[in-house]
């Protein structure tokens, strides 16, 4: 929940992609969930690709619509984010849509390099340097000395 969470910036949003990503996988494999090799990194891959949709899907839709001149945030929103940590979020949303996966699933999943890689599809190369230039930039949005 709370990676999709980070990744769409949305709770009921981010509550539909985990939901939709437990479906899928129940419908695919059903009683041989036991089959699977890792059935939480192919979840946890779903819920990356799905989050990517809806974020595909909103680009779209923006596209068409004009953008609201004032963001009210919801009313939970101050609960689910300290005050503390809504300055990181609002960081994390300039960085691009790889940057914040690659930093969202190795600080807040607590993955490594190689299953960082397995769930994006890319190389752990690729993984290091995302997260390098990730970090710098973020560093240098919230004024951070590295």
């Amino acid at each position: 929940m709370r990676l999709a969470l980070l990744l769409v910036d949305d709770l009921p949003t981010a509550e539909d992609v985990v939901q939709d990503a437990f479906a899928a996988l129940l419908h695919r494999h059903g009683r041989r969930l036991a089959d699977l090799d890792d059935p939480e990194a192919y979840l946890r891959t779903s819920v990356v690709n799905s989050a990517r949709s809806v974020l595909r899907r909103r680009r779209t839709a923006r596209a068409y619509i004009p953008e609201r001149q004032h963001h009210v945030p919801s009313a939970d929103q101050s609960v689910l984010l300290a005050e503390t940590h809504q300055e990181v979020i609002n960081a994390l949303q300039h960085l691009t849509r790889r940057q914040r996966e690659v930093l969202v699933l190795r600080y807040w999943s607590d993955l490594t390099e190689a299953q960082i890689a397995d769930t994006l599809g890319v190389s752990r190369g690729t993984v290091k340097s995302t997260a390098n230039r990730a970090l710098n930039a973020l560093g240098r949005q919230l004024e951070i000395p590295r």
